[in-house]
């Protein structure tokens, strides 16, 4: 008997009466938030309207009875707790056991499980797993206790539970669950399994989402048939959606007068939200903070690529035709700029190419082509393969082909465990470890469910990847180029994310070996208590061409207040967010733990925040008892099929570079900066300066005459006006014009609204407009935001944005430009946003320069007549 699954299943096996019973719920899951206050609510709904009175009349029998069933997702800030519920009864004529399963994520943590058989309650509570076995174990001995089950299943992981109970009885369940959702191209999705098993006259599922930042796109599918997408209602404004689903009982019928159900399967919510150019967002709530960080406008850095490939005996058949379909569109995807080769093992290993090739149409339908005519067989040989791909890639280094902004990675597809060569899970992933050096990574991708994925994870997550599971079905094609998808396009490289050292604490993994396009890097901990309301971070990166430092501050009340107004928004998110992290981390590391003792330190640091949170991990368990004790159920974590050396988890990956010399010209080390803005701000505008700003009036600093000359020069909307050009230094900077919204004493006034300097050595622009500013070199584009402070450094360019206020470009040292951003309010009814440009006097020209204020850096000889005050003194 299924009822609506939501990516987790609670499996219960109770007594004959329906009296209490214990039992305990173990799992690699998170917290519960579950109060006294919420069980009295939860009980109000479970009275039906008198429609739904009728309908529960018509599905009743003798048979067991879904009264109803709901499913509310609260998603803040990526963060969502879920709750499923469920009211049964028992119409048949004698006892008999009655199930509730639920599929939930195999990333989210139970947080509660809790159950009222005919008004008796029993509720959950998170113990260390050996204390809440002992208690289970005691109360089984007393003949009061029953199992759950819970079962894994590809991504998903079942919790199945049976009661049995007299005729007429009624069953609530009430399942809670939380987990952060990731951001894979471009998209957060959140999943509700949808399996009710039967008709049900209430029917709901309800998803509220709220993003502080906003939300930029929502879209919702499914896979429950066409005929259900016009139930399914989505709300939007701002920062908030509400998606509901609620089919009438005939809507759910499979045919008019069938008594079965057609909802069977998956509603997913996707969204994005709204992110400035600069791609970071600080949010502090409940005494935590979380930064997100998903950098876009970016162009990808060049990847040094070796696919191996594994073709045993065990890929004949789809497996293999599905990989050879995949690998066409991957290699496809690649540029000139990349660098690859192949390799395919079974018992032997084989390279399409010793070397790394250029990424060419040439070199790559030649790799097609070798793909093409693999045929597998024999047996796997993976530690071998991963050996030569590493060898691949360090010859290709050491021989200096390797563009030092580039990243290096191996993608290992295998559908097997190794039976060939070294054959110890611990020793070929001992090998891996040792010979790859820093800059790689390795990515793996299991096909199936005869490879051992904790492994392929691990070995992966050891060296800076990630894995990923695809099952061989008709769309297993589809699935390889969506993982490859993920990583394709690195943006960023030697990703830190820094805060003053005694403005938080508690602070998870903040440097990271890459970013990719459409996903996300997320930093969380604690705020110290501070005389200030603001909180600021400093992300430094490498890009394709530049180099970053980002500066984002936010206020920390700011959110707490907007959270509280918000009815369906998960206040506490940023606290269980921060410890959802914490602890996979944590599992992460103990996994790898080098001593027993290490591992023994992280077990309770695990257990600690576990029971404090109240989430279920493989630590810990949910013992779930009667009010009086007396009787309880247990729910141990599910074992997984092939379960590997060790168990999974997310590593931190902890990177042992040193910052790279260009953050320290930036900013001292935030660590050093104390409480508040760091002394890495623009300094001060030079005394002496050449500046057209306003209505344009150009004022010229002679410094031999120590005299300012003012000129205005009259033109139009849309001309562009020549600054400053030097054939000699490389430099040219251009000003065009905007017009004020309408006459002003009849007379338009214009003001520059783009400025752009260009560095001809180089071969660099930066643009200033009051939207944005965009650098490009010869390849790339990179659009800034205004709205945080930004340093970059291209070639020998730097550019440093001070938030909403102003631009400074400095061309090898010697040569600067500063542009002022000047705001107007939007409704003004003439006025509009413009710039003003400031060159200080010192800059060094070669003797070729012009233009409007180029030519006065020569300083002519000015006389002048007939002084006297105007109108204006």
């Amino acid at each position: 008997m299924k009822f609506l699954p939501l990516l987790l299943v609670i499996g219960l096996l109770l007594l004959q009466h329906n009296s209490g019973f214990e039992f305990v719920i173990d799992g690699e899951w998170e917290e519960d938030l579950l109060s006294d206050v919420g069980l009295h609510e939860r009980h109000k709904r479970a009275i039906l309207t008198s429609e739904e009175q009728e309908d529960f009349e018509v599905v009743s029998g003798d048979d067991i009875t879904v009264k109803s069933y709901r499913i509310e997702s609260h998603v803040t800030s990526r963060f969502v707790h879920t709750t499923v519920r469920s009211h049964v009864v028992n119409s048949g004529a004698k006892a008999q056991s009655v199930g509730f399963n639920v599929q939930i994520p195999k990333r989210a943590f139970i947080t509660n499980f809790t159950m009222n058989v005919n008004g008796i309650v029993f509720k959950g509570s998170v113990k260390e797993k050996t204390v809440a076995r002992k208690l289970y174990a005691q109360a089984r001995a007393r003949g009061k206790a029953a199992g759950i089950v819970r079962a894994n299943s590809q991504d998903m992981e079942t919790f199945k539970t049976e009661v049995h109970v007299p005729p007429g009885s009624n069953i609530e369940f009430e399942l809670n669950y939380q987990e952060m959702i990731q951001r894979k191209l471009g998209f957060y999705e959140h999943q509700l399994f949808l399996q009710p098993g039967r008709l049900v006259p209430h029917l709901q599922v309800d998803v509220y989402v709220f993003e502080p930042k906003g939300i930029s796109q929502l879209e919702t599918q499914h896979t429950l048939g066409d005929h259900f997408t016009e139930l399914i209602k989505v709300t939007t404004s701002d920062e908030k959606a509400h998606i509901v689903f609620k089919p009438s009982l005939q809507q759910q019928r499979k045919c008019h007068n069938c008594t079965s159900t057609a909802i069977d399967g998956i509603l997913n919510v996707k969204y994005d939200v709204k992110r400035d150019n600069n791609a970071a967002e600080l949010q502090v709530s409940d005494g935590h903070f979380v930064h997100f960080f998903a950098p876009s406008n970016l162009s990808p850095l060049p990847k040094n690529i070796v696919f191996v490939i594994d073709v045993s005996g065990s890929m004949w058949g789809v497996k293999m035709k599905q990989t050879v379909e995949a690998m066409q569109a991957i290699l496809d995807d690649l540029t000139i700029d990349d660098h690859f080769s192949v390799i395919d093992f079974n018992h032997n290993v084989r390279c399409w190419s010793e070397e790394l090739v250029p990424g060419s149409s040439i070199q790559v339908a030649d790799a097609k082509k070798y793909i093409q005519d693999i045929k597998p067989n024999g047996g796997t040989n993976i530690n071998e393969a991963l050996m030569r791909a590493v060898q691949i890639l360090i010859r290709a280094s050491n021989q200096g082909l390797l563009d030092p902004r580039s990243v290096s990675m191996i993608i290992l597809v295998s559908d097997g465990d190794p039976t060939v060569g070294e054959i110890k899970l611990s020793t070929i992933q001992k090998n891996v470890k040792r010979v790859m050096r820093e800059e790689f990574s390795l990515f793996s991708v299991g096909i199936g469910f005869d490879v051992d994925y904790d492994f392929l994870e691990r070995i992966a997550m050891e060296n800076r990847g990630m894995a990923q599971r695809i099952y061989a079905n008709h769309d297993a094609a589809d699935q390889l180029r969506a993982f490859y998808s993920q990583v394709s396009a690195p943006l960023l490289r030697r990703i830190t994310i820094q805060f003053p050292e005694d403005s938080v604490s508690d602070v998870t993994q903040n440097q990271f070996d890459k970013v990719f396009s459409g996903s996300e890097l997320v930093v969380a901990g604690k705020v110290l208590p501070s005389d200030t309301n603001t909180l600021t971070s400093f992300t430094t990166a490498s890009a394709a061409h530049l180099d970053l430092t980002l500066e984002t501050e936010t206020d920390t009340t700011e959110l707490d207040e907007l959270l509280a107004k918000q009815h369906h928004s998960f206040p506490g998110f940023a606290r269980q967010l921060w410890a959802y992290i914490t602890i996979k981390q944590l599992l992460g590391e103990r996994a790898m733990a080098p001593t027993a003792a290490r591992k023994r330190k992280i077990t309770q640091q695990i257990l600690s925040l576990a029971v404090e949170h109240q989430f279920v991990t493989p630590l810990t368990a949910l013992l779930v008892e009667s009010e009086d004790g007396s009787e309880r159920l247990l729910a141990d974590s599910p074992k997984d099929a092939k379960h590997g050396c060790c168990p999974g988890g997310v590593s931190p990956v902890r990177l042992v570079y040193q910052h790279p010399p260009w953050v320290q010209l930036t900013t001292a080390a935030p660590s050093q900066a104390g409480r508040g803005k760091p002394e890495w701000g623009l300094p001060d505008l030079p005394d002496k300066v050449n500046l057209v700003d306003n209505d344009p009036h150009f004022i010229i600093h002679l410094p031999r005459q120590n005299m300012d000359v003012c000129f205005n020069i009259d033109s139009k909307p849309g001309h562009i006006l020549n600054l400053l050009s030097d054939s000699g230094a490389g430099v040219v900077v251009n000003g065009q014009l905007v017009g004020s919204k309408k006459l002003h004493k009849n007379k338009l006034n214009t003001y520059f609204g783009t400025i752009s300097v260009y560095s001809q050595p180089e071969g660099v622009s930066v643009t200033a407009s009051t939207d944005n500013i965009t650098i490009s070199d010869e390849r790339n584009t990179h659009v800034f935001s205004w709205d945080a402070t930004t340093k970059i450094t291209l070639d020998g360019v730097s550019v440093h944005i001070l938030k909403n206020s102003n631009v400074s470009i400095t061309i090898n040292g010697n040569i600067r430009v500063i542009v002022l951003l000047h705001r107007i309010w939007k409704k003004h009814p003439i006025n509009v946003d413009f710039l003003g440009i400031y060159i200080p006097t010192e800059n060094q020209y070669s003797p070729l320069v012009h233009g409007l204020i180029g030519q006065f850096s020569r300083e002519p000889d000015v006389r002048v007549y007939g002084v006297h005050e105007g109108v204006d003194p």
